[in-house]
């Protein structure tokens, strides 16, 4: 076990104030929007480029850019004024809003203030203390509730992203399954609805579990299954999420390059953004069922490891002919649905992974990619993405690759080939049994190498607020 301090789980989150009366002595930001020739203010000329902060002498300390007033620009203003403050430092400030801010720019604002200042650093000097209040002042007295109730929303979905970007970017000396499994449980804890049971390697064995024990077979840590349940009273509607927890992934035999290797703590993003998310969900107490499973493993490297050329044996039957020992997330992912799917009897059904590179290669780093058997469930994540700053894009599910997941040796192949995004999917679609399903291969926007908006680099906790968002739109 670590020697040195570790980051809380889940992270504080920065308080959020609204006021129509200024605190005293509190330094402030005003903010300004595009103009032709920049404006001055407080003794600074600033363009109101989206996101760029001037550094003032006197009570107005900040001047933030926020372009042309889009959502994603406030977004941005928000993060950037933490950074700033925490260049500073001070314990308390506050921003002046002025009578053209509508609600939605008040929580884009804050969702950026509460996410762009986010740090995860194991030191052996703790946290070091920086801004712990931003007070929001409006003209408005009237608008002070109206505000209030909006934040409390904001804080729930930030609370999300943030727990997620916590799991993810946790060192793996630390967090093994058994690690992320307790820590699922604790977090869950004391929330009215939300239930935790974890099942471990006998229980996996005795069920069938051949995916996941599989990949697991590798590591000295054995692997868990995290099963989360959330059962308000009244609700009429069932969603099950799944999230993919390799805990680290070595790539198993097909090992993977050293380079990126260090990277692959945040290999269980998938299953981080699902507990996050029904947590929140519960939390809010949303009046929709949710179900969360994550399978749990560690992909190493030993005499135990799985093979390419194996035939594996999932839940509920089907086999799988190894390809690729590196492809061992659709390997966990396909024993949790069909589990969930036979057990539980959603209505519909969500999976969340960081899946395959080929994704990285067709939409970037910035973009979810979403496959679907059902166009409802379809909508309603990109929606759901929309409203919450998550951008997904729709892939097809090519039926002209359908026959290529199709097994020789066994019911179906594992990494056939082709194009890499659309095979894995076809590869998990062969599990879900007609249940209108959603696949999320976040293995672009899961990661970031540097700060853009909201988002810092290391774990984005991407795909935790969509999930929320969802829920909310079945309630």
């Amino acid at each position: 076990m670590a020697r040195f301090p570790l980051p809380g789980v889940p992270s504080r989150l920065l308080e959020l104030e609204v006021a129509d009366v200024s605190r005293r002595g509190a330094p402030t930001a005003v903010l300004v929007r595009s103009a032709p020739e920049p404006v001055e203010v407080a003794g600074v000329r600033h363009s109101g480029k989206t996101g760029e902060v001037r550094v003032a002498a006197g009570p107005v300390r900040w001047v933030v850019g926020v372009g042309d007033g889009e959502p994603k620009d406030w977004r941005a203003a928000g993060a950037a004024l933490v950074r700033a403050i925490e260049e500073d430092p001070v314990r308390t400030a506050q921003v002046e809003l002025d009578g053209e801010v509508q609600g939605e720019h008040v929580a884009e604002l804050a969702t950026g203030a509460l996410l762009g200042g986010y740090q995860f650093k194991v030191s052996a000097e703790g946290a070091k203390p920086g801004l712990q209040t931003l007070r929001l002042l409006t003209p408005f007295e009237r608008a002070v509730p109206a505000y209030e109730e909006l934040l409390e929303k904001v804080r729930g979905l930030a609370g999300a992203a943030t727990l997620a970007r916590d799991l993810a970017n946790t060192p793996s000396n630390i967090k093994n399954p058994a690690w992320l499994a307790d820590t699922a449980a604790r977090v869950a804890g004391g929330l009215p609805g939300l239930q935790a049971t974890i099942r471990d390697e006998q229980w996996l064995a005795q069920q069938g579990f051949g995916g996941v024990l599989a990949v697991g077979g590798g590591s000295a840590s054995p692997p868990r299954l995290i099963e989360l349940t959330y059962r308000p009273r009244g609700a009429s509607r069932h969603l099950l999420l799944v999230g993919k927890g390799i805990t680290f992934d070595t790539g198993g035999l097909s090992i993977k390059p050293a380079a990126g290797m260090h990277l692959m703590r945040t290999d269980m993003a998938g299953g981080a953004a699902v507990i996050a998310a029904i947590r929140a969900i519960a939390a809010a107490k949303l009046p929709v069922r949710v179900t969360a499973l994550v399978p749990a493993a560690e992909n190493h490297v030993s005499g135990g490891s799985y093979r390419p050329g194996d035939v594996v044996r999932h839940y509920g039957g089907i086999t799988t002919e190894v390809s690729n020992t590196d492809a061992e997330g659709r390997m966990v992912l396909a024993d949790a649905l069909v589990y969930g799917i036979r057990r539980f009897r959603p209505d519909a059904v969500v999976d969340v992974a960081t899946l395959t590179g080929a994704m990285k290669v067709a939409l970037g780093v910035r973009t979810g990619g979403l496959f679907a058997t059902d166009d409802d469930l379809a909508q309603r994540l990109l929606a759901a993405g929309e409203r919450v700053g998550e951008a997904w894009w729709r892939m097809p599910l090519l039926e002209a690759h359908a026959d290529a997941v199709r097994g020789e040796l066994a019911d179906v192949r594992q990494a056939p080939g082709g194009p890499g995004g659309v095979t894995a999917a076809l590869f998990l679609r062969e599990f879900v049994d007609g249940v209108p399903w959603a696949h999320l291969d976040i293995a672009g926007p899961a990661r970031a190498e540097s700060a853009y908006a909201d988002v810092v680099p290391g774990a984005t906790g991407f795909a935790a607020r969509t999930l929320v968002e969802l829920a909310e739109s079945y309630a």
